[in-house]
């Protein structure tokens, strides 16, 4: 092992290393500080106010009996964190700023290596995307999905059946009375969400990216096998350093293609489009939007769990977790990807085993063929859209219907059940203004309630388009991530309520059927412009001056790349 890292604060008789020592040993053992041991930091997103990771911080303790066991010293370090459930306007507007600043605490920092505990949707999107830019030796241990809890005798997706219940009040076939009953039923235990929304899903990608210890992702929160995971992870962090395993080395070309292959088998969420990209644009890999489409559109949905299908995360992971999903499609695999552990990231699929046919399905037999994230393009989309077709009513992917277009999410939320409001089951919903420069943040209201009329009489899904985000957890057929987004001059700005859009999911096109030079000609909608966040300072206001678009990840401009672990002067 070459000279650590840290010994640049505590080696040496001189006055500095004196100060970096002394301030530290407050009941450290003698030799914590005299260069042999490597120092691991535990990035922890633990947060009350991030009610998903609030159980971290045991995690953690586990963490750091695994670092002391194989001679290193632990430390605990506290990160920005972000509920998804409860900031606003949206979680989404702070992971890159999140990023920064756990690189920036990682960079400048006397740490060797550094263990990422994340759970909540943005956190280990921020937490990978922070260890690419510093490039210490990181491995992830997710925090895994709570255990289903019931209503009424049946099991709740949390996220999912809150849409859905919710959309059954509006309809008049739930009481408002019910709905509420449900709520102390929907959240069973510690834990993230327990459907394949993008906590789960960016937990297992995690995995496919080779950053976790294998086979811990998916393991429910209040298993106390995650313990035992996070006691073992303790360990392959000090060696990881010993062997100067580094993310740069891990997260390659390969494992991203592997990423991609695991968000189609298991219908993961859409947003793992745009945390990938911008973990990618981190690593200067040269991943695109168009890659998801030509790696994953063939891949055949094979876990049967919601919002896609019924079951959850729990049931995921009692027949079988990751690797017996895998294991289905082990052939479309780079298999020359590696893991932290210094493994091939294939190695364990041969042993892995399906043990609940209903829940992972055989290839041969899939929940849907050709189920990966769809990138469509067109006079609506020129940078690109997606969709995810697991989540989509089949008949609704080749659709012809008139624009009803909203210039806000408040414009929105004040007419759709205006009962004059004219609007049938073929008509397209288009919100816009909700990009990540327009809200600011690109917000999960893509997947917008259908009008009350016509939830009453039956109708339970609509195309709908946005510039916006959906959550992990919602369905539908809803077209997101539309680039350029309004708020940057895309072409959602000049569309009008009555043109005839259509969407054709099989040929990859998304297209507005307007003579090219009168849809050029439109003006940007005023309404639209009015409503446009225009931040005066804080991040906010950096946020918004620098964000990129969402078909390259939304990354700040001057986030992309990195800096790595290199700090040029001492601080006495």
């Amino acid at each position: 092992m070459s000279r650590l890292r840290s010994a640049e604060w505590y080696a040496g008789d001189d006055r500095n290393a004196y100060i970096h020592r002394a301030w530290m040993r407050r009941g450290l053992p003698d030799d914590a500080l005299d260069g042999s041991r490597p120092q691991i930091a535990i990035a922890n997103t633990a947060s009350d106010l991030t009610p998903c990771n609030s159980h971290l911080d045991e995690v953690a303790e586990h963490v750091k009996r695994g670092v002391w066991e194989a001679g290193g010293v632990p430390h605990n370090l506290p990160v920005v964190s972000l509920g998804e459930t409860q900031v606003r306007p949206t979680a989404m507007l702070w992971r890159n700023m999140a990023a920064m600043a756990i690189e920036e605490m990682l960079r400048a920092n006397p740490i060797d290596g550094v263990v990422l505990l994340g759970g909540c949707d943005k956190t280990i999107p921020a937490l990978l995307m922070a260890a690419a830019s510093v490039d210490l030796p990181a491995v992830v241990v997710p925090g895994g999905p709570m255990l289903t809890g019931t209503f009424r005798g049946v099991p709740l997706g949390c996220g999912t059946d809150v849409w859905r219940l919710s959309e059954e009040v509006r309809a008049g076939t739930l009481t408002e009375q019910a709905f509420l009953d449900s709520e102390s039923s929907m959240i069973r235990s510690r834990g993230h969400c327990n459907t394949m929304g993008t906590a789960s899903t960016m937990g297992l990608l995690a995995e496919a990216l080779g950053m976790t210890l294998p086979g811990t992702a998916g393991i429910p929160a209040a298993d106390s096998r995650l313990l035992a995971r996070a006691h073992a992870t303790g360990l392959l962090a000090v060696d990881m350093v010993r062997t100067d395993r580094r993310p740069s080395t891990v997260m390659t070309a390969a494992s991203m293609h592997n990423a991609i292959v695991t968000l189609a088998a298991t219908g993961g969420s859409t947003n793992a489009v745009v945390h990938l990209l911008a973990i990618a644009g981190r690593l200067g890999l040269p991943l695109t939007l168009d890659d998801f489409d030509r790696i994953g559109a063939e891949v055949p949905l094979l876990v049967d769990l919601q919002p896609a299908g019924r079951f959850l995360m729990e049931d995921l992971h009692r027949a079988g977790g990751l690797f017996a999903v895998l294991r289905e499609v082990s052939d479309l695999l780079d298999p020359s990807a590696v893991t932290v552990a210094g493994t091939p990231f294939v190695a364990p699929l041969s042993s892995a085993a399906v043990w609940d046919n209903s829940v992972i399905y055989p290839r041969s037999a899939p929940v849907r063929p050709n189920a990966g994230i769809a990138v469509l393009r067109g006079n609506l989309a020129p940078a690109g859209a997606i969709i995810k077709p697991a989540a989509a009513t089949p008949a609704l992917l080749q659709h012809r219907g008139p624009a009803l277009v909203f210039d806000s999410i408040e414009d929105f939320h004040a007419r759709i059940d205006d009962p004059d409001l004219d609007v049938t089951p073929d008509t397209v919903l288009v919100l816009r203004g909700c990009g990540p420069k327009g809200y600011p943040g690109m917000p999960e209201v893509s997947n917008m309630p259908l009008p009350e009329k016509l939830l009453r009489a039956g109708v339970r899904d609509m195309v709908r388009i946005c510039d916006g985000r959906m959550s992990g957890t919602a369905y539908g057929t809803v077209v997101l991530h539309v680039a350029p987004e309004a708020a940057a001059g895309g072409p959602l700005d000049r569309i009008r309520t009555g043109d005839m859009v259509v969407l054709d999911v099989p040929g990859r096109s998304l297209t507005v059927d307007v003579p090219p030079d009168e849809f050029d000609a439109r003006p940007p909608s005023q309404a639209l412009l009015d409503g446009l966040a225009r931040p005066h300072r804080g991040w906010e206001r950096l946020y918004v001056d620098t964000v990129l678009g969402a078909d390259t990840g939304a990354d700040c401009s001057f986030l992309l790349g990195s800096s790595g672990p290199r700090v040029s002067r001492e601080s006495h």
